[in-house]
């Protein structure tokens, strides 16, 4: 009896990771419950078990105790306690073990998927991979392996609840320190990370060693270890970027591969407009704005691109609006210009800001603000007006060319000739000649891009939540906020 006891604990110990003192102090519970029930809840029991021999002693009431006393209905119930007492522990393990390990990225397989949640088995457990923690448009098969962030941990009873994320920053960390071993070694830091997860991320890296250089290290031997982890990613573009302490170096850095004609930071308001070439200022906001959107997030600054010529038109829009303020000439306009200020930095600014400009107190900086303001609402309107317009002009769009194509098609019973033809009635020329124009940046969908992992910016632009339009109403030109530092989404 002996013998076997300690085999049984031994073996709970090795499948279920529970410590061996834990396991006895279950067996005792459970034999105190037993012999409770058998003898009375009034009597003292004490029961112990020797952790060396397996050999059990007890008393009931100050009398030695006799297991063999303890019938059928006794074992049955020190059975269900030492069940129930075992799934506690193993509980207890799991969390403790699985929470000290949040923020860490762990392998698994996809066990089955329940409506837009997928479960993924750790061994032992199972984690939960919901929906908003899913990279769109990534497809999972059963059996398929995937890498995943331990986003958080929950206990619900004797249950543990894993959550899983592959949306997070911090895989993308994660995975260069698996496949770069000088950032597991500290030699490279990863010192900032901005991700648009399924398209794109920027990640800025510094080298502790001048031997070793970032960049090379982090793609390595003709991009074998960005290709890895791309490839993890499902296709995801990375740029890696050169971190720099000099804000105008990291801002042109982030913003590759566009080329900078000139930047120019505002630290009162930590505004950078960048200047670039014409045929560059695509390549640098990037498809729907995503390199300039990306850029601002990784490196803290607002960033407002436009061109040489947009630049021109801001500064002079910016001092007629000044010149309109009794008391302000054009020596205090020429201050704000210099200091690169534009109507919708001026709105965005408080007092205390506005009053660093030489020659400015708070009540002419209340005034000033107030009347960027007021500039501010006239220009979106006109910006407004003159998108409406632009669109009204376009021809048919791609419904419209649908829509005659359904038509069609509908009445293709009655005049099946005609119709095939372009009779009478149906104008093919017309759809045919009509190009399909894209709905408007609000209303697109985002799309995977199609430059290479080296980060070549796309083509085009459009307007991103949280931006200001250009003054000009020039599409082309996009003003990026940085986020707030806060906490890390889930």
């Amino acid at each position: 009896m002996s013998a076997e006891l300690l085999r049984l604990v031994d073996s709970i110990h090795r499948d279920r990771d529970i410590d061996k003192d834990l396991v006895f102090q279950a067996l005792e519970d459970a034999l105190a419950t037993a012999t409770r029930k058998h003898y009375g809840q009034r009597e003292e029991i004490s029961i112990r078990i020797d952790r060396e021999t397996g050999e059990i002693t007890g008393t009931v009431g100050g009398e030695p105790l006799d297991i063999a006393e303890l019938g059928r209905i006794d074992a049955q119930t020190a059975k269900q306690v030492i069940i129930q007492k075992t799934k506690e522990l193993e509980s207890d393990v799991v969390f403790a073990d699985f929470a000290a390990k949040i923020g860490q990225i762990i392998n698994g397989s996809v066990q089955c998927i329940e409506g837009s949640n997928v479960i993924v088995s750790l061994g032992r457990v199972e984690g939960l991979l919901p929906r908003r923690e899913q990279v769109r448009d990534e497809t999972y098969r059963i059996g398929e392996r995937i890498k995943c962030i331990i986003l958080d941990v929950k206990r619900f009873g004797q249950r543990v609840k894993i959550l899983l994320s592959r949306t997070h920053p911090d895989i993308i960390r994660s995975l260069f320190e698996l496949e770069v071993p000088e950032v597991t070694d500290g030699i490279i830091e990863i010192k900032q990370l901005a991700r648009e997860p399924g398209n794109r991320t920027k990640i800025a890296v510094v080298s502790h060693d001048m031997k070793v250089d970032c960049v090379g290290a982090c793609v390595g031997v003709r991009g074998s270890r960005i290709k890895n982890i791309v490839v993890e990613l499902g296709g995801e573009k990375i740029d890696i970027v050169r971190y720099s302490d000099q804000p105008e170096a990291y801002i042109a850095n982030a913003l590759n591969p566009a080329e900078i004609s000139n930047i120019g930071l505002n630290p009162l308001t930590h505004r950078a407009k960048v200047i670039v070439a014409e045929d560059q200022l695509s390549l640098a906001i990037g498809k729907r704005g995503q390199n300039v959107r990306l850029a601002a997030k990784l490196t803290g600054w607002a960033i407002d691109v436009m061109s040489q010529e947009q630049y021109e038109q801001r500064a002079e829009r910016t001092r007629e609006v000044l010149l309109t303020i009794p008391g302000i000439g054009d020596v205090i306009a020429d201050r704000f210009i210099e200091a690169g200020y534009h109507v919708q930095d001026v709105a965005l600014a408080d007092i205390e800001t506005i009053t660093q400009i030489n020659g400015v107190g708070e009540k002419k900086a209340d005034e000033i603000i107030g009347v960027a303001r007021d500039a501010l609402v006239i220009i979106k309107a006109e910006d407004a007006e003159r998108a409406a317009a632009r669109k009204a002009a376009q021809p048919q769009d791609a419904r419209m060319a649908a829509q005659r194509l359904f038509a069609a098609i509908d009445n293709e019973d009655q005049q099946p000739a005609e119709a095939a033809e372009g009779g009478p009635g149906h104008d093919d020329e017309a759809a045919a000649e009509a190009p399909i124009e894209p709905e408007s940046a609000e209303n697109e969908e985002p799309a995977p891009l199609d430059d290479d992992d080296t980060g070549q910016g796309g083509e085009g632009a459009g307007t991103a939540p949280g931006e200001i339009e250009a003054e000009t109403g020039n599409e082309a030109s996009q003003e990026t906020e940085p986020p707030a530092a806060d906490a890390p989404q889930d």
